[in-house]
Parts: C-alpha cells; structure tokens; sequence
C-alpha cells in the first residue's frame, strides 16, 4: 500500500514536516510512504489553468492519483490551514479527474500551543468532504507543545505521541482497505 504524504508546511526546521518523517517511522508493515512537494507551485489562476496544467501541478496531481491513501500535515494559521496548503489542494482538485475523489485521507498536524492544529484540521476535514475524500474520524492526532515533544534534531521522542501516529496509521490502512472493498 502506498500513503503520499504532505505537509503544509514549507518551513526547513517545520514540526509539522518532522511529524510526517516520524510517520515514515511508524508505518505499518508493507506499507510505504511518500511525500509530495508542495513548496514549487505557483499561485492558483484559473487561467493558467485552463491553458494547461504547469508540470509542477501535473506531478502533485498525479502523485495523489497514484497513491492508495494520503496523509496530510497540516500547521494552524489564523485558526485555518496554511495558504501553501490550500494553494496545493485547489491546484489539484481542478477538473478533469480531480484525484481526491474517493481517496482515504488521514489528518494531524503539529503546534507549540496546547490545541495542536484543532482547528485547522476541521477546516480541512470540511475541504475534503467537498472533494468527496474520505476522511477517517479517530484516531485525531492533534500534537499540541511541539517542543517538548521533538529533540533538537527533529525527531520526535514523545512515547505517548508516537503511539498516537502509530495508531492513525494502522486505521489509514485499515480505512483504506475497507473503502477498496466497496
């Protein structure tokens, strides 16, 4: 089973990014993960659209078509999502073949605060209904105090919070599966 994760985050030293490569950790076997760069789009503009998907669109727009499930990691931003991660979701769920359509997804997201991204991540979930994407309920992974969580290297350290990961990647897979069967 292939998982293409991203991260809404373009930061270098981003928690959230972390978080995905500590996913890549804790994957279930036979189950790989990939990730998607989202950092090299160019804004949105239907226009450009319309005369053809840049190369940079195309590729996000099929890595997700190609993977059997996603992982999204997301920051909070104003209580939302951050705009690289809009900009990557309207880009690819632009007709023909939106490939969001029917996709299981699985969310968390990390913050130095107590919420962890809560509130991003309904905004998401609300996104994704509206791509027919199949979001799964629980576990929710909402990494709240980042820095206590993560040694200076990136990694993350926290027992408890690895579980959590661990865990919503067992019910991706899980989720996927099921949704395959139909």
């Amino acid at each position: 089973m292939k998982i293409l994760g991203l991260s809404g985050s373009l930061r270098k030293g981003s928690y959230n990014t972390a978080a995905l490569h500590a996913a890549r950790e804790l994957l279930p076997e036979g189950v790989v993960l990939e990730t998607a760069e989202i950092g090299d789009l160019p804004h949105y503009n239907d226009d450009i659209r319309q005369a053809g998907y840049p190369a940079t669109v195309q590729r996000l727009r099929d890595q997700i078509a190609a993977a059997d499930a996603l992982l999204i990691v997301t920051p909070e931003y104003n209580y939302s999502i951050p705009g690289v991660l809009k900009n990557a979701i309207d880009w690819a769920s632009r007709p023909p073949e939106q490939p969001f359509n029917e996709k299981p997804v699985a969310i968390m997201g990390v913050s130095g605060g107590i919420l962890g991204t809560a509130r991003a991540q309904y905004q998401l979930r609300q996104m994704l209904v509206f791509l027919n994407a199949h979001p799964i309920n629980k576990p929710e992974v909402m990494i709240g105090q980042a820095q206590s969580k993560f040694d200076a290297n990136g990694r993350l350290t926290d027992e408890p919070t690895r579980e959590f990961v661990r865990a919503l990647l067992v019910s991706l897979v899980a989720w996927t599966k099921r949704i395959r069967q139909g």
